[in-house]
């Protein structure tokens, strides 16, 4: 298959997941639904169509589609932000998420266009799947999360776009299945716990402290990771973060060494997670077992690689050491250099 059009397929599904994503993380009012079915038929429309092409046969209509895709994710990130300045006019809510009332109305919003028979006299880039909107055209920050209202991110790019390196079946378990678990109980530990403050009763605070910390831990290192990997990655950092790393360990090799060799001798499920220090203001590798054991406070993770069984199994069984040395092939260094780069700006007194 033609490497634009496995792009557009990428994209197609990366933007209904995106939708599968927004329908589960808040209620939607029947204007919100009815453009978000716009942009679905879209999305699949032009993945279908994607599909039906010959790398011979059908090249001419290839920068159509592309052409398509590049105005659809435009109109898509629009839409998404009008969402959003929607929600942020709402009165803070009380109520659960299951309790609270969708909105009726939306902005304006431009919806999908019909796909253009007409090829454009224009260079045409190719759509990236890679990569949270707001990379592209950011979105605006919402309001802070309600106790109990964490959402599973989607992911930035198709099931199998990792492959060969990590699985399709995996990436299906360990996001959908195990994340969306740490996303769950953590809301449930939130609420507890509010309930504990409004009650005066903290006879289970050691329970639902443990469950904070476990699942908090577990729900922000997998959001890290997730766009921490592309099927674009690989080679070696650059710009500021190669020089942290240069400057700290020597060499980039012998940063990946020690990152390697820390990931593959944590004791049992964990992570390697590579540091910045506020206040040494330095670059450090730290591991951590479970989620939240035998890692540092004060610091902010940069790059991070989940060791946990559930993360390698199917494809390299009891093999971590092979797993971690596939991993580097799709390690994503923008991601972790827009990271360094805002991280570095926090310099706290050394001591």
């Amino acid at each position: 298959m033609d490497e634009q059009t496995k792009h557009l397929l990428d994209w197609s599904q990366w933007g209904r997941q995106w939708i599968e994503h927004l329908r589960k993380s808040k209620p939607l009012g029947r204007e919100l639904e009815r453009h978000l079915h716009k942009f679905e038929e879209t999305f699949t429309q032009i993945g279908r169509k994607a599909s039906l092409l010959d790398a011979n046969k059908n090249s001419e209509e290839l920068p159509a589609l592309l052409f398509k895709a590049e105005e659809v994710q435009k109109q898509f990130h629009h839409f998404l932000r009008l969402a959003q300045l929607q929600e942020e006019e709402l009165p803070e809510e009380t109520t659960t998420a299951s309790e609270a009332q969708p909105a009726q109305s939306v902005p304006s919003i431009q919806e999908p266009e019909p796909i253009p028979e007409v090829i454009p006299d224009a260079i045409i880039a190719i759509p990236t799947p890679i990569a949270y909107p707001s990379t592209r055209e950011p979105v605006r920050v919402a309001r802070p999360v309600g106790v109990g209202r964490h959402t599973l991110p989607p992911l930035p790019y198709a099931y199998n776009a990792l492959e060969p390196y990590i699985d399709e079946a995996t990436m299906h378990i360990h996001h959908d299945k195990l994340h969306q678990k740490y996303v769950d109980d953590l809301n449930t530990a939130e609420r507890k716990l509010a309930e504990a403050r409004n009650s005066g009763n903290f006879d289970l605070i050691r329970h639902w402290e443990r469950e904070l910390a476990f699942n908090g831990a577990g729900h922000y290192l997998h959001t890290i990771f997730w766009p921490s990997m592309s099927p674009n990655g690989g080679g070696e950092p650059s710009g500021e973060l190669a020089e942290a790393i240069n400057r700290y360990f020597g060499s980039y090799a012998a940063f990946q060494k020690q990152f390697s060799q820390a990931a593959e001798k944590v004791e049992g499920p964990g992570w390697a997670i590579l540091v910045w220090s506020p206040r040494a203001q330095h670059l450090e590798i730290l591991t951590a077992e479970k989620h939240q054991n035998l890692s540092q406070w004060d610091v902010v993770p940069l790059l991070v690689l989940d060791v946990w069984e559930h993360a390698y199994f199917l494809l390299y069984q009891n093999q971590r050491d092979k797993y971690i040395e596939g991993w580097w092939n799709i390690v994503y260094w923008p991601y972790v250099l827009e990271r360094y780069t805002q991280a570095r700006k926090l310099r706290w007194e050394p001591h």
